[in-house]
């Protein structure tokens, strides 16, 4: 298996979510650039996983790959959960204009 394909792949997703992290101002589509991010890492582990252990019986880099994904799932509810609370009192999504935890 060649690893060029899946790791240009891995690299073009994780530099849009670089880019998205810090260009975009809505926390919304912050948190989406996280989750870019966090994919081209899940598509790191298990080509790497593939290209030294090309059996079946070694599934390191996807029991990972499966970490990876319950933590992002956490992270985005929690992240989800402050934007709206967030929106609630604020009435904005922009990051820009959260400048103080308290109101």
């Amino acid at each position: 298996m060649s690893l060029i394909g899946p790791l240009l792949l891995a690299t073009f997703l994780f530099c849009v979510g670089v880019y998205g992290l810090i260009a975009r101002r809505n926390a919304v589509l912050v948190l989406i650039s996280v989750e870019l991010m966090l994919v081209s890492v899940n598509i790191n582990l298990v080509a790497f996983q593939n290209l030294l252990f090309p059996g079946a019986e070694a599934v390191h880099g996807q029991m990972f790959a499966l970490f990876i994904i319950a933590v992002a799932a956490a992270e985005a509810g929690v992240g989800l959960a402050i934007i709206f609370n967030l929106f609630r009192n604020r009435a904005t999504v922009n990051v820009d204009d959260v400048d103080l935890m308290r109101w």
